[in-house]
């Protein structure tokens, strides 16, 4: 009951952090070879870039546990 708790909270903090992330060419790019640098991600694009990392890996952690427990 509780991990399952943590793990709607996790999810609902993933989404979040996906959403305030800039928009990028998404697979436009891969197929039409978009002309644009690709620059350094830097100050907050950087955090949200990481907490999207730690949040994702947190929430297949609390899935595993779900199962296993």
């Amino acid at each position: 009951m509780f991990l399952d708790v943590i793990q709607v909270i996790i999810a609902v903090l993933l989404i979040a952090v996906i959403l305030l992330q800039n928009r990028g060419t998404g697979l436009g790019g891969a197929f039409g070879g978009g002309g644009e640098v690709f620059t350094a991600k830097r100050g907050p694009e950087k955090k949200l870039y990481y907490a999207t990392i730690v949040l994702a890996i947190a929430f297949l952690l609390t899935a595993l546990l779900n199962v296993v427990l």
